[in-house]
């Protein structure tokens, strides 16, 4: 088992969700609530708690799963956060920084994968 708390991926995805909570949901607009605000909320919270998940498991095949379950909402809020612009809800400013914070993320994710998976060959 291992200690979310020390992973450096863990702490940047818990961090970027609570810039998400801060940054843009505020500002969504009432009549998106329940839809691209709920959506852009539960993929962004999802990447930390499948990192969360991961670590409760006792393999690394195991851990990669949830990894990639983690890879595949980050890809989810990257492409929400990009409509919420396109749509004029948050600024240019934002969606960079956004951005910029959810590639890094990816990044970590596929080079975290790519060890757990090279470790078992």
């Amino acid at each position: 088992m291992r200690d979310y708390k020390k992973l450096d991926i863990w702490k940047k995805s818990h961090l970027f969700t609570k810039q998400v909570y801060a940054d843009i949901l505020p500002i969504m607009p009432h009549e998106e609530r329940f839809a691209l605000t709920n959506q852009l909320r539960r993929s962004t919270y999802s990447i930390p708690l499948n990192i969360v998940e991961g670590c409760g498991k006792n393999t690394d095949k195991d851990f990669a799963h949830y990894l990639d379950n983690a890879l595949g909402s980050a890809h989810e809020v990257e492409y929400t956060c990009y409509l919420i612009h396109d749509l004029g809800f948050i600024s240019k400013e934002i969606y960079d920084n956004v951005h910029t914070a959810i590639n890094e993320i990816k990044a970590m994710l596929i080079g975290f994968i790519k060890f757990l998976r090279s470790e078992n060959l």
